[in-house]
């Protein structure tokens, strides 16, 4: 969705300066960005280091995450380097995205408008997630998910 406003600096420094999740895609971003152009990438890497402790969240330098990213709660949140993630990807908090093992060179596809619930763990080598995908709250996906899916974990309490 576009805006018909002209692009504007100051209000980009503005929304930079007075919007904490703002403030993390924006910086986040310019790290991504020097990691992957090999332009100051030990700086990147400290800068990346520095907004995991103050955010509490680790989006590692090399994921390519498209526009429109909506962070619920910042705690706990992990994505892997491995991962390719659509537009308008809503994420809630206690996500993990990765891949099983570290000597593998596959990668995570999440297509567009895709929402994760919290505590769920998208884990796989070469997965592929298509667009329109909701995953449900405490949800283990390892497998592909076609577009247009819902996916869920069944819960059921038992008791002794």
């Amino acid at each position: 969705m576009k805006s018909d406003k002209e692009f504007s600096w100051l209000k980009t420094i503005h929304k930079v300066l007075k919007c904490p999740d703002r403030r993390f895609y924006f910086w986040w971003r310019i790290a991504n960005y020097f990691y992957l152009n090999n332009k100051y990438k030990k700086h990147a890497v400290n800068f990346n280091r520095k907004l995991r402790n103050r955010y509490g969240l680790h989006i590692k330098l090399g994921a390519q995450i498209g526009e429109g990213l909506r962070i619920a709660h910042y705690v706990g949140i992990v994505i892997a380097e491995c991962s390719v993630i659509g537009k308008n990807f809503y994420i809630k908090q206690n996500v993990t995205i990765g891949i099983r093992h570290l000597d593998q060179a596959g990668k995570i596809y999440i297509g567009d408008n895709v929402e994760v619930g919290a505590n769920s763990c998208i884990i796989g080598d070469n997965l592929r997630i298509g667009d329109n995908v909701v995953i449900g709250a405490m949800t283990f996906v390892n497998k592909d998910v076609p577009a247009g899916s819902v996916v869920y974990n069944r819960k059921e309490l038992h008791y002794l």
